[in-house]
């Protein structure tokens, strides 16, 4: 089998001519069949409104979003492999960030190897836009969310939209492109979960991710953070509990900020955390105004440092700041995270997602 081009990431790789057939999904060719583009029929939409193609009609731009109603669940894509999901590129209001859930399933499993609202599975959490210049997870102005992380499948690729807001959701864009070609015997499914906790001072520890079991490496962390109290936030650990570590994690990072590549606080004394946006980590949003509290985005990429485990794996990070004579101050903060990994089938089972409620932004 020739190695495709998207299992090697640099930019050499494009010139390798490979066997794979390109395909892509979207309103225009929900079934990404070839030589199924652009086959809608102009017609009103649900409220009665005329076409703005009824003047050019079928294969002129009839069909560009769909709609999702109140409850649903919509099937964005049903893919027969083996193949890889090369992009995928959505947009939509703002409202939907958390009332919306992404869910992808592998070879036919009963429960999704990936689940996460959707703006943070495109490092936008807090329900706000941010903008973001990264490797794998790109969002432009304004909302225009791209993914690229490789997403092989042997068998089938199925990824379903919930939308559990009271209200339909009436623009909802997207794309997912991908390849129908071999995938090699030693790649891994992506997966990705979703966690939020309210820390407490007895023990201020958000989990980022448990109860992994397989073979595998981690790929990346998206922070959403909350900041409930004065001061300084980001004294935290984030460790890495690797293939039967209790206790003691054999990772142990140095504080929040220099996990995702900062440091000093991100800023110089007496001055705000300054944003930075690179390839594999950033602090994209720093949300700062009078009357409410303090939020950060933050993500942290291991694509040339993947952290590799044979059979578990849990990963977790501490809310502490400072109190006074220099001491580390435990912290009541709101951190929500998400959480990128590859490994081998079948997966753990995932915690319950936090209801609609619980997870609105602060």
């Amino acid at each position: 089998m020739d190695q495709a081009p998207w299992f090697n990431l640099s930019l050499s790789s494009i010139a390798l001519i490979g066997s794979g057939k390109t395909r892509s999904i979207s309103a225009e060719n929900p079934t990404g069949e070839k030589g199924g583009g652009a086959r809608a029929e102009p017609e009103p939409d649900a409220s009665g409104k005329p076409s703005p193609a009824r003047d050019l009609g079928k294969g002129w731009k009839a069909r560009p979003y769909i709609s999702l109603a109140a409850g649903s669940v919509t099937t964005l894509a049903d893919i027969t492999g083996p193949g890889v999901i090369q992009h995928i590129w959505m947009t939509t209001r703002v409202e939907a960030y958390r009332t919306c859930i992404l869910r992808f399933y592998w070879d036919g499993e009963d429960t999704p190897s990936i689940e996460v609202p959707l703006g943070d599975f495109f490092a936008c959490g807090h329900g706000k836009r941010t903008r973001v210049n990264s490797a794998p997870i790109v969002v432009n102005p304004v909302g225009g969310f791209n993914c690229y992380w490789p997403m092989p499948f042997r068998r089938a690729a199925r990824i379903t939209i919930e939308n559990q807001n009271t209200e339909d959701l009436r623009l909802f864009f997207y794309q997912i492109t991908y390849s129908l070609e071999g995938v090699p015997e030693h790649a891994g499914y992506l997966h990705a979960q979703w966690r939020r906790t309210l820390t407490q001072r007895e023990l201020p520890e958000h989990v980022i991710l448990d109860s992994v079991t397989g073979r595998g490496h981690y790929a990346g962390t998206y922070l959403a953070w909350v900041q409930m109290s004065n001061g300084w936030w980001g004294e935290g650990e984030v460790k890495f509990f690797i293939d039967g570590d209790d206790e003691y994690p054999t990772i142990c990072g140095t504080g929040t900020e220099d996990y995702v590549g900062g440091a000093w606080c991100f800023a110089e004394s007496g001055e705000r955390e300054q944003t930075y946006s690179t390839p594999f980590m950033g602090l994209p949003l720093v949300h700062q105004e009078p009357n409410a509290v303090p939020q950060y985005g933050m993500y942290r990429w291991h694509i040339p440092d993947p952290i590799r485990f044979d059979r578990d794996l849990r990963v977790t990070v501490q809310a502490l700041g400072w109190w006074p004579n220099h001491r580390f101050q435990p912290l009541t903060d709101d951190i929500a995270t998400t959480a990128y990994w590859y490994q081998t089938e079948p997966h753990g089972a995932f915690p319950t997602l936090p209801s609609l409620d619980e997870r609105r932004p602060r």
